[in-house]
């Protein structure tokens, strides 16, 4: 074989490659279409389905509240610290984005059924943000719920009707029709968090 022949052939074997790699990145990348905007893996399916019950009483699903990009937390209206602190953070970075022309729900999602009654969630959802969606139900319903994201509560033995629930503190990023893609731990700050929310945004 020629000298000019092998380079050919070397040339048409490099361009093969090369259009391979591209089209199995492309590929890739036409799989998960907000692959830039993850900074987290999760293992198995997490999210799915719930009923619930909203601040009037009525029963409502995922669907019903998930009809534009929603940031679902999980705890309980008598937490003393973690669940403000949490829930007020998730609303300020809903606000920073209200800034960018980005809308998010805020949704708070009971883990305390017992005492977390429809009017209870609703006022405090009210005093957190104006468009945040307060939820609770039957304990059967918001174990549901709780599994579906995989998410930890167990309550303290009462004491005079008094007692405190431990609890996961992750909040959750869901896309209507394409459901969870991502978590945020408590650390994150609200810009941070704002950051990571629009880029999934601006993907849809």
């Amino acid at each position: 074989m020629s000298r000019k022949i092998a380079i050919g052939a070397v040339g048409v074997a490099a361009a093969f490659l090369l259009g391979t790699v591209w089209m199995t990145v492309q590929d890739g990348a036409d799989a998960d279409q907000f692959a830039q905007c993850r900074s987290s893996t999760v293992a198995g399916d997490l999210g799915g389905p719930f009923e619930l019950i909203n601040a009037k009483g009525e029963t409502v699903t995922d669907s019903d509240v998930i009809t534009e990009p929603a940031l679902i937390y999980f705890g309980y209206t008598f937490c003393p610290d973690i669940c403000p602190l949490d829930v007020d953070r998730n609303a300020s970075a809903i606000e920073i984005l209200e800034e960018q022309g980005k809308t998010v729900t805020p949704v708070f999602i009971t883990i305390d059924p017992e005492r977390d009654t429809p009017e209870v969630v609703g006022d405090f959802a009210d005093a957190m943000h104006p468009r945040m969606i307060g939820l609770t139900g039957t304990p059967e319903q918001v174990k549901a719920a709780s599994t579906a994201y995989k998410t930890y509560y167990k309550a303290h033995p009462s004491v005079d009707d008094e007692y405190l629930v431990d609890h996961s503190t992750f909040s959750y990023l869901v896309l209507p029709e394409v459901g969870f893609v991502d978590y945020f731990r408590r650390e994150v700050t609200p810009a941070e968090m704002a950051e990571r929310i629009g880029c999934f945004v601006d993907q849809l």
